[in-house]
């Protein structure tokens, strides 16, 4: 174990999995249902504490989606894990409450321009339709998870300024959010950038309620964890494989590989509960049902020593 005594990184990493929602939701080919259960299954058993399962969105927007009633049903719920599911609005909110589920997750931008073209609303009225799902979700003594886009850069805009990310960001804090995901929509950030966009969010919203949701398009997503670890940063959203592509950066890599973040941590003594050779065996298994090899470097170095053995 490394001693981090002399560093300022956390003692302890929670890892917020993301591959069965954000993940699969790009994937062209309808997914089987039961794929969907046990790749969470799968993922719980690994060790992860939070794993996002589905979206309670309209099938019409995100079609791969449609069975998120069936997916709650369906996963062997583990004591002490979360299951949080995605709720664009309030009719999106109630059927997640009818099919169980103890967490949701909202979301907005910091980008005008993408918010526009992603919900076809203002920042400001993305905003005023979360306040209703906060508002049930206290009622109903349910968690919720705030998500902002484009934290670091917008495939429209460019550059963010920081003082937006920390406005949208004390908005969701002040509806009650318990923790606040700031996304690196197309993974544009680098690690200075990266650290000045904390250093402005932190300064309005308590840096244990935010967790980093770094894209790899552009190769810079470990290092722009490293950085934020180390300002005491501690939930890194992350997908099994690096499943999710980059919509905005054709053939490009998404989501930050899970086994990726958990070889950087363990390597740095840092603790995640998380057993690294079962998320790995996790990606090869769901990467074979898609048909092609997991996107991150770990898989593919751990899987290719074990094909060679």
């Amino acid at each position: 174990m490394s001693d981090h005594s002399e560093s300022n990184l956390p003692q302890k990493v929670s890892i917020f999995e993301v591959g069965a929602r954000d993940g699969l939701q790009n994937e062209a080919d309808e997914i089987p249902t039961e794929i969907k259960i046990a790749l969470i299954d799968k993922l719980a058993g690994a060790g992860l504490r939070e794993i996002e399962a589905t979206s309670f969105v309209s099938p019409k927007w995100v079609p791969q989606m449609a069975d998120n009633a069936a997916v709650m049903a369906g996963i062997d719920r583990k004591p002490g894990v979360h299951y949080p599911v995605l709720t664009p609005n309030k009719r999106g909110f109630d059927d997640a409450l009818a099919a169980g589920a103890d967490t949701v997750c909202v979301f907005t931008a910091a980008s005008e321009a993408f918010s526009q073209k992603n919900t076809n609303c203002t920042i400001a009225e993305s905003l005023t339709r979360i306040e209703p799902i906060a508002e049930a979700a206290k009622a109903h003594n349910i968690r919720v998870r705030g998500y902002i886009s484009c934290v670091l850069g917008c495939p429209y805009e460019g550059d963010i300024d920081p003082a937006r990310v920390a406005d949208v960001a004390a908005s969701l804090d002040a509806m009650g959010c318990y923790e606040i995901s700031l996304g690196d929509t197309v993974g544009y950030g680098t690690p200075l950038k990266t650290r000045t966009m904390i250093e402005a969010v932190s300064a309005r919203v308590p840096i244990t309620r935010l967790a980093a949701h770094f894209h790899d398009t552009y190769g810079q997503a470990l290092a722009n964890l490293l950085a934020v670890l180390e300002m005491g940063v501690s939930v890194i959203d992350s997908s099994v494989g690096g499943l999710g592509g980059c919509p905005y950066a054709k053939g490009a890599k998404g989501n930050v590989a899970t086994e990726d973040v958990l070889y950087m941590l363990n390597g740095m003594g840092v603790e995640t509960g998380v057993g690294l050779d079962a998320v790995v065996d996790t990606a090869w298994w769901i990467f074979g049902t898609l048909g092609r090899r997991p996107n991150s470097r770990v898989a593919q170095a751990l899987g290719g020593k074990r094909k060679a053995a």
